[in-house]
């Protein structure tokens, strides 16, 4: 029985890339030599066990073999006589397929290493072509080393284009599209693995409502890009500026969705985008199953990102109801990250990327104020019921209107 490192320890170990996990392949071993020394079994569809100790996973060298369309449409075959080679070859790209045995030794029969020193993204065979999911691994491989000068080579895109064309992209299995996509918004530079889909046709298949978005203008005096689809990924690289969060990204990337429903003879205005962008969004987030948290803040990013725009414009009871549409009161933390979407949205236009962006400022110092109000003092003054809420929110409204003018003299000065 042998055992080697193999993967994204290997690969991110020789790119001195920070890397948390390790995997391990074992050859030569059966499934009851690994019961016998003490290993859990966890897989599912082929042998995978955890060590008894460091709970890493140790998986046997193994073969597969396609069977039916998409992602699931595979049979594996795990024995003692499966070779290492036979096991690294089934895997998508050559960085990918390189292990390292015990004594450090690295075995590469694909040149993985070498494409590491050439910053490539290279498949390894074409068998690439038989798992829709490799198009999104390598997307999301282009985002996560694009800072380090990484790129695809042409061959393998032109057979992840080829694979759009023949469908089988069609079988992408929309909770594998989803982990895929939200690790990649984690990474550094997400708007690549959007721009890579799009460029070898699987954003058409997987993100329909985004791809539309190429190609409907702006009005330039607002939007120097002009193109929806480049602002919507300028969005998302100003958002990885501000947050690490998921869900903040998200927003940022779709709250102009409701663009793509604008009437071409409407262009380059976009009357009432910001409510034509909700059922998509929903649509969207129910087809990809995206977690609850991200889809509501990227409703609330459609639907009042203007308002967020507009913020010194607001009448203080405007900004009151905004302020509880939102649900700012109870949920200050998630307000906060509409905030930040919203600036994200006003920074990802060409020319204003570093402009001064003061309206969260003024939304949070708002909140902040109509969460003074002694509400025990009302009722000690016999408020109650709907009278209470209406003394509440009056007093929430002095506050504001207090705030506004201090504010407008402010700006004016």
């Amino acid at each position: 029985m042998q055992v080697y490192l193999v993967g994204g320890a290997v690969r991110d170990k020789l790119l001195g890339y920070p890397y948390h996990e390790r995997d391990w392949v074992v050859v030569g071993a059966t499934p009851e030599a690994m019961l016998a020394q003490g290993f859990t079994p966890v897989g599912k569809d082929f042998p995978v066990f955890l060590h008894p100790n460091t709970k890493e996973e140790y998986a046997l060298a193994r073969t597969e073999r396609k069977t039916a369309p998409g992602y699931t449409g595979f049979a594996f075959h795990a024995s003692p006589d499966v070779s290492l080679e036979d096991d690294l070859i089934r895997r998508d790209l050559t960085i990918n397929a390189i292990a390292e045995d015990e004594q450090g030794r690295l075995f590469d029969p694909f040149n993985g290493a070498q494409d590491i020193r050439d910053k490539k993204l290279r498949h390894v065979s074409d068998a690439f072509s038989e798992d829709p999911v490799r198009i999104l691994r390598t997307a999301r491989f282009a985002a996560r080393y694009h800072h380090l000068g990484f790129t695809v080579a042409e061959s393998t895109m032109a057979l992840m284009h080829a694979m759009v064309e023949d469908g089988e992209a069609d079988h992408l299995v929309a909770e594998r599209a989803w982990k895929e996509m939200s690790r990649a918004l984690g990474e550094r530079n997400p708007e690549v693995f959007f721009t890579l889909l799009k460029t070898c046709g699987a954003l058409a298949k997987i993100l329909p409502e985004l791809n539309r978005l190429f190609g409907v203008p702006q009005p330039p005096e607002h939007h120097p890009e002009i193109d929806t689809g480049e602002h919507s990924l300028m969005v998302l690289q100003q958002a990885c500026r501000l947050s690490t969060d998921t869900c903040v990204r998200f927003a940022a990337l779709v709250h102009d969705l409701g663009k793509g429903e604008t009437p071409p003879d409407k262009w380059p205005r976009h009357i009432n985008h910001e409510q034509l962008g909700l059922p998509l969004i929903k649509a969207l987030c129910k087809r990809l199953a995206v977690p609850n948290d991200c889809r509501d803040l990227a409703l609330l990013a459609a639907q009042f990102h203007t308002h967020v725009h507009r913020a010194f414009e607001l009448r203080p009871a405007t900004v009151l109801k905004l302020l509880k549409q939102t649900d700012a009161l109870r949920r200050p933390e998630r307000f906060a990250q509409l905030l930040l979407t919203c600036e994200a949205d006003s920074r990802g236009r060409t020319g204003f990327e570093a402009r001064d962006y003061p309206q969260p400022g003024y939304l949070h110092r708002a909140l902040e104020l109509c969460q003074t109000v002694d509400v025990k003092a009302l009722v000690a003054k016999g408020y109650q019921g709907a009278e209470l809420g209406a003394a509440i929110d009056a007093e929430r409204l002095q506050k504001l209107d207090a705030l506004k003018q201090q504010t407008d003299k402010e700006r004016q000065a």
